[in-house]
């Protein structure tokens, strides 16, 4: 029997990964059932299960997937020098969510993970984990802000990143729950809190 080429088996998880997503952003996560997705896929039941075993681990893999972009505009962000101002950084962000609204409506899925987390400690493991990466990176940015003089030198940083990273959720849970939130009009909100 040939081998399977590590491209084929990359593709193969691309096209369960984006079923489960369209499934989840669809249907919701609790509404969506495996049968669901494998049939979204058009895989069989025996070539689905050799990438994934349960709903939570595709969660965990669009979650980190999702994670990574984020990260990765901050990771790029913090690599400037100079850095730019927290708003600035914040609103960059805010375009990276705005964008996973309209592009897939994974940002969706991420509250629903939310609420997930609540109740399954499994769950609740991988989004402590994931978000406590960002969280790490918002406290460095605040670190950095404050090496350059653009936060109070007495200010914590853990406290500021903890407020950065809320801001970010908060507009994400407005954004989705509430509709009609704009990125002009938060972040025009956050540099008059701010001063």
């Amino acid at each position: 029997m040939p081998r399977v080429s590590e491209a084929h088996l990359a593709a193969r998880r691309r096209q369960i990964l984006d079923a489960a997503g369209r499934c989840f952003v669809r249907n919701g996560f609790h509404q969506t059932s495996m049968q669901d997705v494998i049939k979204e896929a058009g895989l069989s039941v025996g070539a689905f299960y050799r990438y994934f075993k349960s709903k939570n681990e595709l969660i965990t893999a669009i979650a980190s997937e999702k994670i990574t972009a984020v990260t990765g505009v901050l990771d790029g962000l913090l690599a400037l020098d100079p850095m730019p101002s927290i708003p600035e950084i914040l609103e960059r962000l805010l375009e990276r969510v705005d964008v996973a609204v309209v592009e897939d409506g994974t940002v969706r899925i991420a509250v629903q993970v939310w609420g997930e987390a609540v109740h399954d400690p499994e769950v609740a493991a991988v989004v402590a984990e994931i978000y406590g990466r960002v969280r790490d990176r918002a406290v460095h940015t605040a670190e950095r802000a404050q090496a350059a003089g653009q936060i109070p030198p007495d200010a914590d940083p853990a406290g500021i990143g903890a407020a950065f990273f809320g801001l970010v959720q908060g507009y994400i849970l407005q954004r989705i729950l509430l509709g009609g939130t704009d990125r002009q009009t938060y972040m025009n909100g956050v540099r008059a809190l701010m001063g």
